[in-house]
């Protein structure tokens, strides 16, 4: 089998385990099927932009051109720090967008990775986004009514816990097991008084405390994991192979390196399997 197009994120299903589809162009691949086997992946020197579609030589902010980069809302700088919102202040690159994805319901939760982490996420991304960051376990913990007040609140915890992934450590193994509902409730009270005065700022309803809720249990289909963690990079390697063993997060596990096929968006390959 040997199926050529551009590569987009995997798409992805909660199951036991999660459930992966590799999209080249119209393809969709069954990625599960093909754990314990021998693939090839060659990239063919095209670039193309994610939302115009245009040639690129580099890809920018995984999968878009310059000018789109430059341009578009979703590749500004208040999406890696939404509490510095720029459609709050009046200088967002695409006012509509913003408002169909940054003025929704948000919710922070608390992960397990490589560890505990915090992170933000829109409710319609849950579970997508746990499972895009490698989590065995996710946990909301705060619901809001936009963007920016997540940031905030990320803001105020991770002063306590930390709001990123060791990607190294999270695919040599599964992470020891946490209580996040421990956390959780360790976290409300050390952070109590600045979620309050948040919560009067905000007014009636802008911010909800999750007490009750239960962590979700994320499992991947991964027969090993590497013992040393070697990545590939397709500007420098084009034509990458070995045995897949296994898909955690955005990543395919090799026995040869393991790939993140997000950071290869828009890249034109050859999937060949056996």
């Amino acid at each position: 089998m040997q199926i050529t197009g551009h590569l987009r994120k995997m798409i992805t299903t909660l199951g036991a385990p999660v459930q992966y589809r590799l999209p080249l162009d119209d393809e969709r691949i069954d990625m599960n099927a093909l754990i314990g086997k021998a693939i090839q992946l060659n990239y063919s020197g095209e670039i193309h932009c994610l939302a115009c579609g245009r040639k690129t030589n580099k890809s920018f902010n995984q999968g878009y051109c310059y000018p789109c980069f430059k341009h578009l809302a979703q590749c500004d700088s208040c999406i890696i720090k939404p509490e510095l919102c720029h459609y709050d202040q009046g200088t967002c690159r695409e006012p509509e967008w913003g408002e169909q994805h940054c003025l929704q319901d948000h919710f922070v939760y608390l992960a397990n990775s490589s560890a505990i982490k915090v992170g933000i996420t829109r409710g319609t991304q849950i579970p997508t986004r746990w499972i895009d960051q490698g989590a065995c376990a996710a946990l909301p913990v705060f619901r809001v009514k936009n963007r920016l007040l997540s940031g905030r609140i990320e803001v105020i915890m991770k002063q306590h816990v930390s709001d990123r992934t060791d990607w190294r450590k999270m695919l040599r193994s599964e992470p020891d097991d946490i209580d996040l509902a421990r956390e959780r409730d360790k976290l409300f009270a050390i952070c109590k008084i600045e979620v309050d005065n948040l919560m009067a700022e905000s007014g009636a309803n802008a911010v909800t405390r999750l007490a009750s809720e239960t962590p979700v249990n994320i499992e991947f289909p991964v027969n090993s994991y590497p013992v040393k963690v070697s990545s590939f990079n397709f500007d420098k390697t084009p034509e990458i192979k070995g045995v897949l063993n296994g898909i955690k997060g955005q990543y395919l596990i090799l026995d040869s390196g393991v790939l993140n096929i997000r950071k290869f968006a828009g890249y034109r390959v050859s999937l060949r399997v056996g």
